[in-house]
């Protein structure tokens, strides 16, 4: 199953109500991700840019991106981000194709252009 990994920064007032409420956010990602086929692989608090990192797993593009959108859409945080995850073995393969597609950087048609 594919491999995303979920970024989200929380409003002021999401961060305001787990001060005064201090609690887990793990059952309540836990369950959504696997009321939508997936499974929770962990999570973890962050400084920076984003609060709370996910690692999830889903069954399809689609179904990770709604788990994004309702995140998204809860209103509780200001920025939600989602990248897709590559296995080793499948970043290899990547690599291997991409010197088959026939791309042409722009310095390569500029060279050939003189």
């Amino acid at each position: 199953m594919p491999h995303y990994l979920i970024q989200a920064a929380y409003t002021p007032e999401a961060v305001q109500a787990l001060v005064k409420n201090p609690h887990s956010r793990t059952e309540v990602v836990r369950s959504a991700v696997e009321h939508m086929g997936g499974k929770l692989v962990g999570n973890w608090a962050s400084f920076g840019d984003y609060d709370t990192i996910v690692i999830v797993e889903m069954p399809t593009n689609v179904d990770a991106a709604a788990i994004a959108l309702a995140v998204a859409g809860g209103g509780s945080c200001k920025a939600v981000k989602t990248t897709p995850l590559l296995s080793t073995e499948e970043a290899l393969e990547a690599i291997k194709r991409a010197g088959s597609t026939g791309y042409k950087p722009v310095a390569a048609s500029a060279a050939g252009a003189k």
